[in-house]
């Protein structure tokens, strides 16, 4: 029986996630999840891959908006109801899309945290950023993740991983959204089409991994691993893959505790990593 055993979300791109028990899931993904991001002087959006202590800005949920601190500074409230009035085009790879630009305030702490010009975006209701069409057919849209709603990876691939490396990682290296029991390491790789309570998700494309799996999530510290290891046997087409990108249909609530009922396995070689 494959069982969801966490679920995360990350409000701001690339800042710390959350855990949850539950969440629900809306058109872009889990609610909440990569509704902001911060960019840079050039209106490209920052990461961990530049600014490895983004790692370090702890984000929460509140009632009413984010609870987002870093230590030694004074924390900083986002609410839900924040009113952004200014569109800024960003970039998110190849991608451009409208954002709103929040207050000034907002973009003073930011940049005083982590000592660079840098300004928080909200995406609005109205932007429409649509997934990769070589991957995903037309209509599905996401929010500032790096290209689909939502990131799934099993305990069991974890494990698998963890077993090779002399330093055994928690899964925050890896930043996924759903995260399962049971079932054979790497399983979610060729997992097609599957259902958690009422939303029918698809596994669309593995995911290539970067820099970020390197960076200690409680230091803000960058390693070799777990590349290094991953790139031994989870290469492929010259990318190093962990985890399955999914879309999905319906909006509904989802918990920690669900079954997961597959549906069909994908029988493709880009499903199959050597």
């Amino acid at each position: 029986m494959l069982r969801v055993s966490k679920l995360y979300v990350y409000p701001i791109k690339s800042l710390g996630g959350i855990s949850l028990q539950e969440a629900m899931v809306a058109e872009r993904g889990l609610l909440y999840d990569r509704r902001w991001m911060l960019i840079d002087a050039h209106h490209r959006f920052l990461s961990q891959r530049q600014q490895p202590r983004m790692a370090l800005i702890q984000v929460h949920l509140t009632d009413d908006g984010l609870h987002v601190t870093h230590q030694g500074v004074r924390p900083l409230h986002i609410p839900f109801t924040q009113v952004y009035e200014q569109a800024e085009t960003v970039a998110i790879w190849d991608d451009t899309c409208t954002a709103m630009l929040a207050p000034p305030m907002y973009h003073r702490w930011f940049s005083h945290v982590l000592g660079i010009e840098c300004r928080l975006v909200y995406m609005p209701e109205s932007t429409r950023r649509a997934v990769d069409p070589r991957y995903a057919p037309p209509g599905h849209i996401a929010s500032f993740a790096d290209a689909y709603p939502f990131l799934m990876i099993g305990q069991a691939s974890l494990d698998d991983l963890n077993s090779r490396l002399e330093t055994p990682l928690p899964i925050n290296r890896f930043r996924p959204n759903i995260v399962f029991t049971g079932g054979q390491p790497y399983e979610e790789d060729r997992m097609g089409g599957f259902r958690i309570g009422p939303i029918r998700f698809h596994g669309v494309k593995l995911c290539a991994r970067c820099v970020i799996t390197t960076i200690d999530q409680q230091f803000g510290e960058r390693g070799k691993e777990p590349l290094k290891t991953l790139a031994t046997y989870r290469s492929k087409n010259n990318k190093t893959l962990f985890g399955q990108n999914l879309i999905h249909q319906g909006t509904g609530m989802i918990r920690v505790g669900d079954a997961i009922t597959v549906e069909y396995m994908h029988d493709d070689d880009r499903f199959v990593v050597f």
